[in-house]
């Protein structure tokens, strides 16, 4: 362990989890692994989203995987009185920290317990692989992940692939296994056009057999309408 702990108001040991949050009296830093002052952390986030509140890990995510709007408000209590403990311990401020709600809360718990730094994930990841000079001379972009909605907006790829590309006036197809209410918003930010790689109803399990053979065939027949479109049919 990092050697942070994590106490109720006993002195004991919470439980892990959310729901220990609850009891969470008191964080003892004074046996933190020493090599963590030594050294810099940086955490790569794919969202800007803050811990709390509308746009929040909870009220964001949790409904994603599956919690009750009940859930829901008991986690953001839970995680309302670890941003208020962190801030009365260790005197860092997370709660509406850009980026602290992404990973369910892990880059809050990052800042807070190794001083970390919160980047956009896909900024890091596009000047690792030179994307703005691929960029330049590129005649079609597609970008994509497995759901596109609206939190495809706070910082994930798909939205910084389409920033990119409208510089260069290169135009963006992005593709996804989920297009929901509020994708289409990402046409005002570059990306043209939307297309889900299911051909049909299907479970997640029976896509998650091929995701490949699925993204193949869809980008097949958008190429066959931009060719369409080259030749001036």
């Amino acid at each position: 362990t990092l050697g942070a702990k994590l106490l109720d108001k006993f002195g004991k040991p919470i439980e892990s989890g959310g729901e220990g949050l609850k009891n969470l009296f008191r964080i003892d830093c004074s046996q933190l692994d020493s090599r963590i002052k030594r050294t810099k952390f940086i955490v790569a986030a794919d969202v800007d989203n803050p811990l709390l509140g509308k746009r929040g890990a909870a009220r964001v995510y949790a409904a994603q995987k599956g919690a009750t709007p009940k859930m829901v408000g008991e986690l953001e209590k839970y995680l309302t009185n670890f941003a208020r403990v962190i801030e009365k311990d260790l005197g860092i401020e997370v709660a509406d920290l850009p980026g602290a709600g992404a990973g369910g809360g892990l880059s809050a718990g990052s800042v807070a317990f190794l001083n970390a730094r919160i980047k956009q994930g896909v900024d890091i990841v596009i000047k690792a692989w030179g994307l703005k000079e691929k960029m330049e001379n590129a005649d079609l972009v597609f970008t994509g992940e497995g759901s596109i909605d609206r939190q495809t907006l706070y910082g994930k790829v798909p939205f910084g692939v389409a920033k990119i590309a409208k510089k260069y006036g290169v135009p963006v197809i992005a593709i996804a296994g989920n297009v929901e209410d509020g994708a289409y918003m990402l046409s005002k930010y570059g990306i043209e056009a939307i297309f889900s790689t299911t051909p049909r109803i299907m479970t997640l399990a029976e896509i998650r057999k091929n995701p490949g053979q699925l993204i193949t065939n869809t980008v097949e027949q958008i190429m066959r309408i931009y060719r369409l479109r080259k030749e001036g049919c």
